[in-house]
């Protein structure tokens, strides 16, 4: 079995290579909100909570990876190897006053494993986007200055921030245990503007490079035998942000040389202070039910945009799984039945109106065999945020995320009769 596994590890390493590249390339996010700050903060997580409102930070897991707790790789039984791979679709619509559009996206939610390495002590690593962007801005209207004449410009943006994170849990007792998160943020934000008048065009392109360490510590404890409380904390940190710049231009058809790259520091993004609490409990026999609280302190960062500034935000996520019977004979007895709302009042505010949201989800836990923990987990959700008022634009998408959340077993002797 140790051998199986070894052929596996260069396979999740090539994933993670190819995640990563497709992450820092490839848009995730079709939203107009993307378009402030480090762009929208994703909520997708790993394996069942997807399904169940993003809730977890309370959820006692042991037969898959819950990364919204260290605390929980504790949890890892003895010769259990997890793996996680995570796809993404998103489709988006949104509208103002004036117009309505909608676009797609495609792309890996996450990779992830984890495994114990001794009594009560396991450890965990994970990549997954922190931030997406992508955006475009068709038709800006500027003035000429010197003159009343105005030219139209275009303007999109893509990529985001990935965090690669190392997890480790402990536990101190059979019913209490502690985690530690260290987590590497690191990513480029590129936009492009373009513009032409007459037979001249200009493109001034930027790569934004952002890059930082965020600590996060953890705790959950079992108060009776199916009632467990958490709790999390991600210190405050200032990523470090540089910027390159190209311009290309033409003049009646004919190339300009200009400098190809100049380079210049931007100023640290500050991400806040956040506290996060949850708890899961068993109801009746086969419904367990999960649910958070966060609190992230943006008003502590002092920052702002052109046309907002960043304020404290609070989530509120629950989460419903109903299982008939874990070991049951027939297949659909051991699938997990899955439900959710998560509800988010924004951390921006413009034009002093949040842009707050919300989210409906559903999912399946459909096992993998008899023998392992190995399950095929699907997920939908429903979401809206925004609003149609003065620049404000309404965003409605429709989210669906796959996960293949396997166990390999090592160390096991075989027994031949």
């Amino acid at each position: 079995m140790m051998k199986k596994t070894i052929k596996y590890l260069p396979i999740i390493a090539i994933c993670f290579m190819t995640g990563l590249a497709n992450a820092q390339s490839e848009g995730l996010t079709s939203s107009p909100y993307s378009l402030y700050g480090l762009g929208v903060i994703n909520q997708t997580s790993i394996g069942k909570t997807n399904g169940m409102g993003y809730a977890g930070i309370g959820l006692r897991s042991e037969t898959e990876i819950n990364n919204l707790n260290p605390s929980n790789f504790a949890l890892i039984p003895q010769n259990s190897f997890f793996y996680d791979i995570g796809v993404v679709g998103e489709l988006n619509s949104y509208s103002n006053a004036s117009y309505s559009e909608s676009k797609s996206t495609l792309n890996f939610s996450n990779l992830a494993f984890a495994f114990r390495i001794a009594d009560r002590l396991g450890a965990g690593v994970s990549l997954v986007p922190y931030t997406d962007v992508g955006y475009t801005l068709v038709g800006l209207e500027t003035n000429i200055e010197g003159s009343n004449e105005t030219f139209n410009s275009n303007v999109t943006g893509l990529g985001g921030l990935n965090d690669l994170s190392i997890n480790l849990g402990y536990g101190l007792s059979e019913a209490f245990r502690l985690g530690i998160k260290a987590s590497f943020l690191f990513g480029n934000i590129e936009e492009t503007e373009g513009f032409a008048i007459s037979n001249s065009y200009f493109q001034l392109d930027e790569v934004t490079n952002y890059s930082g360490v965020r600590l996060g510590i953890g705790a959950q404890y079992d108060i009776f035998k199916d009632f467990t409380i958490g709790s999390t904390v991600q210190l405050p940190v200032s990523l470090k942000g540089n910027v390159t710049r190209s311009v290309y231009k033409t003049l009646d058809d004919v190339e300009i040389q200009v400098e190809d790259e100049e380079g210049d520091s931007v100023s640290d993004f500050k991400l806040p202070l956040e506290l996060g609490f949850g708890l899961s409990t068993k109801l009746i026999k086969s419904f367990t039910l999960s649910a958070d609280y966060k609190h992230n302190f943006w008003d502590s960062t002092e920052q702002s945009e052109n046309v907002g500034t960043y304020i404290d935000q609070d989530i509120y996520a629950i989460g419903l799984e109903y299982l008939k019977n874990e070991r049951g004979f027939k297949y659909w007895d051991r699938v997990r039945y899955r439900g959710g709302f998560n509800y988010d009042n924004g951390y921006l505010a413009i034009n002093d109106n949040k842009i707050d949201g919300y989210a409906i989800t559903a999912g399946l836990g459909l096992p993998v065999g008899r023998t392992s923990n190995s399950m095929l987990n699907i997920s939908y959700s429903y979401g809206s945020k925004g609003q149609i008022q003065n620049i404000l634009v309404k965003e409605n998408y429709h989210t669906i995320t796959i996960n293949f959340s396997l166990e390999d077993l090592w160390f096991r002797d075989r027994k031949i009769n």
